[in-house]
């Protein structure tokens, strides 16, 4: 009896170690769970912990790699050569072999898919170089959305110092996922799909199978981050992100995101206002990495070692208001001084409009998180300084407007005041605009004394493109002038050379962008259409 009783003892004994053991290398538990539609937490446990986030990372890396697609750094087809460093990831792997080509297209849906490690680091090195540079522009698109406690490393997520997020961050980007890139959502939801030859399954396809309306997103495992996953489900009019950190195998996270996403359904309203989160401007941010050119790699940075500023505010209004301007004053002959008095008029009506417009709308064409030591705001710019914000110009152009009849009319719309600094020196004053009243039939471009400072005309084409999009129909030239306004300043990235135009017909007055090429025409009305803002291609 007695020698039963020890053993018995020392059975327990080794039990008790195993499973204090087992309790000590288990990853700590975090979740979060959303209305996608508005994006309300409806349940949190240690979400703002940092934690690793394994191959939830690949996430990341193909927003970038989306949004880098969209701004024409990179396409689809672009063959990317497999480099030593990518081939030598460990698996989840495409066993890609080093000096191969592979279309980045296949790379994606690899990285989507299978949760391939060897893709997404080859993802990142077409993108910036290398994949140090690629996480860096990864944590700066994090900090744009509003991920401000993720830091990556790496472009796979494999464990390494420092990279880590958590379940805050990774529901936040899983939500901007379905709402800013929706032509791409979809690869989340496939069971498998071809990449290069091979067919490769989907790491969440357990789930996709077993619980209804889930379409998404993304599945890790590490072994010091646990089984991680981020899922998003819709039923009716409601969508569910559920997103968890930590869980014991697979089947005990899928079993526990499924509850998690059942939780939201019961708490989530019937009717919710749709409030999709807004898309950062990350112009900057890509231009402070590597940017394919013709299919060679080249640095896209400022000239000058002064910090890069935001895009043009004030200067955009200005253009926009002189455009006006000729559109209304061309129709004026000489001597009609009643006409040119109400053309004065609506000059200071679209300058009442502009300044309305530019701190809301010109607010949407730059990005909410800066990167670190971008500084200044030019619309903010006293207007005695001559700061690039240059308050102080749009009064200038008003009163040569106003004092300069007949010659205006065709001056402002073959010219707009962009001043350029071409070298490390304080920013320099924008050129002054002054019109002839010799009878010439152009503006006088007068530079202050400043060699650094280069005045860009605006010309009457753009590109020699034959497309363009509408951005609707109004009852009225003052409304559609307002919208294409408006509209060029939230959209500066893909508008900025094209033609603003009003065609007036039975159906009203059509605000149109003209001037530009098909492939131009078609990314515009796909970004505008991201905003919920109407438009459509208009073709030759």
């Amino acid at each position: 009896m007695q020698r039963l009783t020890r053993f018995a003892r020392g059975w327990a004994v080794m039990i008790c170690v195993v499973l204090a053991a087992g309790a000590a290398s288990a990853a700590p538990y975090a979740a979060m769970v959303i209305d996608a539609r508005s994006g309300e937490v409806l349940h949190s446990r240690n979400a703002d912990t940092r934690l690793h986030p394994a191959s939830l990372t690949k996430m990341m890396t193909l927003y970038v790699v989306f949004d880098a697609v969209e701004r024409g750094e990179i396409s689809l087809d672009t063959p990317v050569r497999v480099s030593r460093n990518a081939a030598s990831k460990p698996p989840s792997k495409l066993y890609l072999k080093e000096g191969q080509r592979i279309q980045l297209r296949y790379l994606i849906r690899a990285s989507a898919v299978k949760s391939a490690n060897d893709a997404a680091a080859a993802l990142a090195e077409a993108i910036s170089g290398s994949e140090a540079a690629f996480a860096e522009r990864m944590t700066r698109t994090a900090r744009a959305l509003g991920m401000n406690d993720t830091t990556f490393k790496n472009a796979h997520g494999l464990t390494q110092s420092g990279h880590l997020s958590t379940a805050r961050d990774m529901t936040t980007l899983g939500r901007a996922l379905f709402f800013h890139f929706p032509d791409y959502y979809h690869l989340f939801s496939r069971r498998s799909a071809e990449a290069a030859g091979k067919t490769v399954y989907n790491t969440n396809r357990k789930l996709l199978a077993a619980y209804k309306g889930a379409d998404g997103i993304k599945t890790g495992y590490t072994r010091a981050a646990g089984f991680n996953l981020v899922a998003s489900a819709e039923r009716g009019n409601k969508r569910i992100i559920a997103t968890m950190f930590g869980g014991s195998s697979g089947a005990a996270r899928n079993a526990r995101v499924a509850e998690l996403l059942d939780m939201g359904f019961q708490r989530a309203p019937t009717r919710v206002a749709m409030n999709p989160p807004s898309r950062p401007n990350l112009t900057m941010i890509a231009r402070g990495n590597p940017v394919r050119s013709g299919g060679s790699l080249q640095l896209a940075v400022a000239s000058s070692d002064r910090p890069v500023p935001r895009p043009v505010r004030a200067e955009a209004v200005i253009a926009a208001v002189a455009a006006s301007v000729s559109e209304k004053l061309g129709a004026q002959t000489d001597g009609q001084s009643a006409g040119v008095a109400a053309s004065t008029a609506a000059l200071s009506t679209d300058a009442i409009v502009a300044q309305a417009l530019l701190p809301d709308a010109a607010a949407q064409a730059v990005p909410d998180a800066l990167p670190e030591g971008v500084a200044g705001d030019a619309a903010t710019a006293p207007a005695d300084t001559g700061g690039t914000g240059a308050p102080g110009a749009g009064v200038e152009l008003a009163s040569a407007a106003a004092a300069s009849a007949p010659g205006i009319a065709a001056a402002t719309a073959t010219a707009t005041a962009f001043a350029t600094p071409v070298s490390p020196a304080p920013p320099p004053r924008p050129a002054v605009i002054t019109f002839s009243s010799k009878g010439g039939s152009g503006p006088e471009i007068m530079p202050e004394q400043r060699p650094e400072t280069v005045v860009v005309a605006q010309v009457s084409t753009s590109d020699g493109g034959n497309w363009g999009i509408s951005v609707g129909t109004y009852a009225s030239r003052y409304e559609a002038e307002r919208i294409l306004l408006r509209t060029a300043l939230i959209e500066i990235d893909t508008l900025d050379t094209a033609l603003r135009k009003v065609v007036h017909s039975q159906r009203g007055f059509s605000a149109q962008f003209t001037g530009m090429d098909e492939r131009s025409a078609a990314l515009a009305c796909q970004r505008l259409s991201a905003r919920q803002q109407r438009c459509e291609t208009v073709g030759p």
